[in-house]
């Protein structure tokens, strides 16, 4: 089964938030794929926990280190489709570029984002949630 996870999915995980076990489990034997710009928004998550000062510096670089050691295919997405779905929904291209991705591949989207997981549901995207 392919997964398209986000970024809330992926700074859990790298970040040992609660939901970190929960979330391997779910993926666990699963293909990961997400749009090319998830790491642009990796990148902004830990720059905005170190700005708060939830993490240093040398867990921000631990927390890169563990992204890119789990195994996702980093896919194109179609621009114009996207920009389409986020003037629909009233919504950032980010968050489009995840509901485009999984309606391009046919597969369920993670993600601890409620905002993100309803607006997938009003496209008919299938999603996957994790029981807090």
């Amino acid at each position: 089964m392919r997964i398209v996870v986000d970024a809330s999915v992926i700074v859990a995980v790298i970040a040992n938030e609660p939901e970190k076990s929960a979330l391997i489990e779910l993926t666990q034997g699963a293909d990961l794929i997400a749009p090319n710009s998830i790491h642009w928004e990796i990148g902004n998550a830990l720059s905005a926990m170190l700005k708060r000062k939830r993490i240093t510096l040398d867990q921000a670089r631990q927390a890169v280190r563990a992204y890119e050691e789990i195994p996702i295919e980093f896919v194109d997405i179609e621009m114009d489709q996207s920009i389409q779905i986020a003037d629909a929904l009233g919504i950032y291209a980010y968050d489009a570029y995840l509901i485009q991705c999984a309606l391009k591949h046919r597969c369920p989207l993670l993600s601890l984002d409620q905002n993100l997981i309803r607006n997938a549901q009003h496209e008919q995207a299938q999603v996957l949630e994790v029981s807090k």
